[in-house]
This record gives structure tokens, C-alpha cells and sequence, in this order.
């Protein structure tokens, strides 16, 4: 693609009035990817094979690829295989492509029958611990008379190889194969892809085997070792800037105008690509430079002009975005920031802390974030629905006794004054018997009027940033926060540093998180320590103004 097919791409995204014609979304790129994969290596689809017309002939051409590909040992004749299994798979149906995906996770498994047999011939040697002593410790003297002794350590090492190679499913010779083959790499992560959707619709536990071995593979070969990091500029091709229009998914880039700006001056945009999926960012990052930490998105998406590079002093992550909804759950993210932190560093020794705000350790390097919440609106208007629920039953006017009372689970998650403004000034607005079910009438109108009003903007902005601390801080699963972005940043060393009123007010903002920003702060003296206390203790360190939030509501 040319920079003028870019162009027009763009143009033809703009236009609200023909959602058809829109940019290529993540899902429609792969689609096209999935038509293309093997061609562009001159292969041809497979041969005698139709799945359109006749389905289950298809699928049984697709089952018995998947054989060849796993069983066979010609070389010559993998990669034929391979394309044929790859491409067949392209074109089975999601019905078929479930029906194969536990074909794989149920006949390559582990061979439990080998396995056992293993098992009961290793706990049948028996070798006297003394006599195993001796031999470590007398070495060659020891080794010569006592043949016996090193006959039955032959066994233990040969029983214990054979275990090990028992305990590795058949299915591994496939991704194996398919990792080193052209496009494998993207393939597998496309499988992958499609594992998670069929595990979001059924607990199958051999998928779930299937789906970890291959978590565990891609994590492998995935390693930073084995990623490039790279730039990506204005001069990049346009192929590639067409995947950073179609991936962003944070805060869409609206125009040609708005992706030059994004990757112009005060700017950067990096990238992990991987030399087996070239011209594809499996991650990438935005970073603006500034001279304090932004408050809100706007100022960051339309600085104009842009800060001179020689005056910033901030680096402020805005955007991160995975291309791969296959690689969910490998943290390629955390290597990316660290990777970039050290190159900013490196080429801009100036940018350090932010005088916008004070911070406890004033000399120490500094980078910052300005990141969604995307959980928090989600949270709190089910805290809200359950909260009024209760207080409905509450009303009720059969008696019952104080042990079975709702009231033992109520909380109302308002204080005082900022109930007694919400009711005085939602008249003209709506109307409900408390402050929640006023908030929450509010919160849920159509088109979030209330965010047109500035008097209630001003009643609702003290609860909704003192919940969102307490979302932010508190609210926890298995020990770490609810919230996905503040997990990522969390574990990656971070610690929450501001809350920012109205910083997004797009709709999307809006209705995540009520327009609310939140800016995490990487110390490079203290990353380390913020993520080992997170990840050990779940211990999330917050400023001193956060903290205080929640100090009320303890």
C-alpha cells in the first residue's frame, strides 16, 4: 500500500454516514491475513478441498493435515503438509474449527497408558541410599566394583528420559513445526485466538491444556531476546502505519492529520516486531513529551504546537495496544516500557520529574503515564444497582428478624454532604428516594446530559473521584486490583500517582470511567521494589492525596 492508499483509507474512515467502508478493524485484517498467509510464499490452497460445499468432507481433509503434520517425519514433505493444514483451517467454519481444536487436545495429549507404565517401572527400581552414597563418593574406584549399582542408575537416568519425553503431548511436534514454518508463527497465534473464544463459551479442561502448552510455547519463543524494537516514524511504509491506524485502541487515531502529529515532533511511537511476522507490530506504544504530566487527553492529542523536545522534561506513556488478541496473557507490554524508558533516557538525559506535581523523591528520573480506567464506570454502577436493591428490600414491610436483614450488607457508598448536593441539585433532572438512585439515574441517562451541566458536574466530581480512588486502590481480585490497565502498570512497577476530572471526555471515555484519567508514575529507582511489593504483598503504592481518599472511606 502507497501513502496515497493510506490517505484514502483514512478519508474513507472519517465518513460516520458509510460504517461499511471504514478503516480495516483488527478482526478484518486478520481475515485477510488468514486468505493470504501461506500464498505469499507461493503455495497453493490445498488440494481436492472444498469446505463451502461439502463441510464435513472438509473437516475430515483438515483432521487428517493435522495427522501428517504431527506423525510424519519427511522433511521434504512437512512443509507441504503444513500449508495444507494451515489453509484448510482458514477455511473450516468456527463450529468445525472448535470440533478440530478438541480433536487435537484430546487424541495429542500426553499418552496417560505410557505414562503410567513409566511411573510404576520408576518406582519399581530400587536402589539402597547408601549404595547410591558410595558411588558419588568413591567415584571411578566405586564405579568399577560396582557394577550393579551402575546398571540400576542407567535405568533410573534412561526410566526418567523416557518420562520426561512421555510427559510432552504430541500436539508440541505441531507447534514446533509450525513455529520455524513461514507464517506458523502468526498462525499459532491466531489458533490461540480462537482458543480463548471457544474457552470463553465452554470449561473444557483439555482445551484449557491445549490453550496453556501453547501460552507456554509463544511466551518462548516471544522472548525480548528474540523481538526487535523499532521505531515507528512517518517514513515507515505505509503498510505498517496502516496496522497502527487499525490496532489503536486506546484513543483512535481520527485522521492523517492526527497520525502524522502522533508520530511527529514531541513524539514517539515504538513497536516490538518479530523477524517471523514482518511489517506487524505485535505491540506499540505512544509517548509524549512534555513539560509536565498531562491532565487530560486533549491537551496530549492536540498540543499545538508541540512542546520542544529540548524542554521536556516528561515522558508520558498515552497509549499501549497489543495487535494480537492471541498473545492475551503474555505480558510483552512490561519488556516494551522498560525498553523504551531506557532508550528516552539514553537519547534525552533531560527528561526526568515533573514540577506539576510534587513528588517525594524531586531528583530521581521520572516517567509517567495518563491512562484509562476502563473497569470503573463498569464497578461502580453495579455497586450502585446492588445498593439500591438492598435498600428496596430493606423498605419492605414484612417483618424479619436482624440475622437475615439486608441492611447487615448495605452500605451507603455516599457520604453525607455529597448525598445532600446530589438531591438538591438533580431537580429539573431526575428524581429517585436517596442519593444512589439519583447518581445512578444520572450516571446512565441517555447521551450522559449530565455531563452538559456544569452544576452537576461539580456535585458528582467529589464522589466519582473518591470512588475511583477506592476502585483504583481497594477493589481487588485474587489479590491484585480489579482494574486491568492499574494490574499492568501495577506489576510492571508503577504506582498511582494523580486522578484527573473530565480527561476524557470523549463517549468512550465517558462511559468507562465517567471522563476520569488516572496517571501512573514509573521511578526508575524504585521499580523494581513497587513491583516485587505488588506482586508478593499486593501492595499498591499511591500519593499522598490518593491515599488520603481512601483513608476516609476505611
Amino acid at each position: 500500500m502507497n501513502r496515497k492508499a493510506l490517505a484514502i483509507l483514512m478519508r474513507t474512515r472519517m465518513r460516520p454516514t458509510d460504517p461499511n467502508k471504514l478503516s480495516m478493524s483488527p478482526n478484518r485484517i486478520q481475515s485477510s491475513f488468514e486468505s493470504n498467509l501461506f500464498g505469499e510464499h507461493g503455495t497453493s490452497s490445498p488440494k481436492n478441498f472444498d469446505s463451502s460445499s461439502n463441510p464435513e468432507r472438509g473437516l475430515k481433509f483438515v483432521q487428517e493435515a493435522l495427522h501428517s503434520a504431527i506423525t510424519l517425519s519427511k522433511t521434504d514433505i512437512i512443509d507441504e503438509v503444513l500449508n495444507d493444514f494451515s489453509q484448510g483451517y482458514f477455511n473450516l467454519s468456527y463450529e468445525n474449527r472448535h470440533e478440530l481444536l478438541l480433536v487435537l487436545s484430546r487424541e495429542y495429549d500426553v499418552s496417560r497408558v505410557q505414562l503410567r507404565e513409566l511411573i510404576q517401572q520408576y518406582l519399581s527400581l530400587d536402589i539402597p541410599s547408601i549404595e547410591v552414597k558410595k558411588v558419588m563418593v568413591e567415584g571411578e574406584k566405586a564405579q568399577s566394583s560396582d557394577h550393579d549399582v551402575q546398571a540400576l542408575l542407567s535405568a533410573f537416568y534412561r526410566t526418567e528420559r523416557n518420562l520426561r519425553h512421555a510427559l510432552q503431548p504430541k500436539y508440541e511436534t505441531l507447534f514446533e513445526r509450525l513455529n520455524t514454518h513461514p507464517g506458523g508463527l502468526k498462525f499459532l497465534t491466531i489458533l490461540r485466538n480462537d482458543l480463548l473464544s471457544m474457552l470463553q463459551e465452554e470449561n473444557s479442561a483439555p482445551l484449557r491444556a491445549l490453550d496453556s502448552y501453547l501460552k507456554e510455547k509463544l511466551v518462548t519463543w516471544l522472548s525480548p531476546a528474540a523481538l526487535e524494537l523499532h521505531q515507528i516514524t512517518w517514513d515507515d511504509p505505509a503498510s505498517l502505519l496502516e496496522k497502527i491506524v487499525a490496532y489503536e485502541a486506546v484513543h483512535p487515531i481520527s485522521n492523517l492529520i492526527d497520525l502524522k502529529r502522533r508520530l511527529g515532533v514531541g513524539r514517539r511511537c515504538f513497536g516490538y516486531l518479530h523477524p517471523a511476522i514482518p511489517g506487524e507490530p505485535l505491540i506499540f506504544i505512544e509517548v509524549a513529551l512534555l513539560k509536565d504530566i498531562a491532565q487530560t487527553i486533549q491537551e496530549v492529542l492536540w498540543d499545538s504546537p508541540p512542546t520542544p523536545e529540548s524542554q521536556a522534561t516528561c515522558a508520558l506513556f498515552y497509549s499501549i495496544s497489543s495487535t494480537q488478541p492471541g498473545l492475551a496473557g503474555i505480558n510483552l507490554g512490561k519488556f516494551l516500557i522498560k525498553r523504551v524508558v531506557d532508550l528516552v533516557k539514553r537519547d534525552m538525559p533531560h527528561v526526568s520529574v515533573s514540577t506539576l506535581h510534587p513528588l517525594s523523591v524531586p531528583d530521581s528520573t521520572m516517567f509517567a503515564t495518563l491512562s484509562p480506567i476502563p473497569g470503573y464506570m463498569q464497578w461502580l454502577l453495579a455497586k450502585l444497582t446492588s445498593q439500591r436493591k438492598l435498600a428496596e428490600a430493606d423498605t419492605v414491610d414484612e417483618p424479619h428478624s436482624e440475622e437475615t436483614s439486608s441492611s447487615t450488607f448495605s452500605e451507603n457508598i455516599l457520604q453525607p454532604e455529597e448525598e445532600t448536593e446530589i438531591l438538591g441539585s438533580s431537580s429539573g433532572y431526575t428524581s429517585g428516594r436517596n442519593g444512589m438512585d439519583v447518581m445512578w439515574n444520572l450516571l446512565t441517562s441517555t447521551n450522559y446530559e449530565w455531563t452538559s451541566s456544569p452544576k452537576l458536574m461539580s456535585v458528582l466530581q467529589p464522589p466519582l473521584l473518591r470512588l475511583c480512588a477506592r476502585y483504583l486502590l481497594l477493589e481487588k481480585k485474587r489479590g491484585k486490583a480489579l482494574d486491568a490497565v492499574a494490574n499492568f502498570h501495577l506489576q510492571n512497577g508503577a504506582m498511582v500517582e494523580r486522578l484527573n476530572w473530565m480527561a476524557d471526555r470523549s463517549e468512550k471515555g465517558i462511559c468507562q470511567s465517567g471522563g476520569i484519567m488516572v496517571n501512573y508514575v514509573y521511578r526508575l529507582d524504585k521499580i523494581e521494589e513497587n513491583a516485587q511489593s505488588y506482586l508478593s504483598e499486593g501492595r499498591i503504592q499511591a500519593s499522598c492525596d490518593l491515599q488520603r481518599y481512601v483513608e476516609k472511606q476505611q
